[in-house]
């Protein structure tokens, strides 16, 4: 399918965050994933590291990102590239909703520091 609309986006949420996913191989993607983060305000969602490279791009609002320790602040237009193995944590310190724009790789994971595995449904 070449197109998906709005209507047909399937929503997850995962730490408080909600992703409504657009590009996946269920909707006809072979290589891609793509869907809009929804973060809001005060949620700090727990760092995790990458399997696959991240294109987070932020569409409105105010993020705080920490990359491998590195604190970043991203505003409304600022593109993140997460590389592979890189441990990002997201954190929304304002006073409302951010959202952004993340592509990856179909078949991106995720590792928490207590070593579990996540296997993002909007990711394969």
């Amino acid at each position: 399918m070449p197109v998906v609309h709005a209507s047909e986006a399937v929503v997850h949420e995962m730490h408080g965050v909600r992703f409504v996913s657009y590009a996946t191989p269920r909707t006809g993607s072979e290589q891609l994933a793509a869907w809009r983060g929804e973060i809001p305000a005060g949620t700090k969602a727990p760092a995790h590291t990458v399997t696959h490279e991240e294109i987070l791009h932020l569409l409105t609002g105010s993020l705080r990102l920490t990359l491998d320790g590195e604190t970043h602040t991203l505003t409304a237009g600022d593109t993140a590239i997460v590389n592979a193995g890189t441990t990002l944590a997201v954190e929304n310190p304002a006073d409302t909703t951010a959202t952004m724009w993340v592509t990856t790789s179909v078949g991106l994971e995720a590792e928490l520091a207590d070593g579990t595995r996540v296997t993002p449904p909007w990711a394969r």
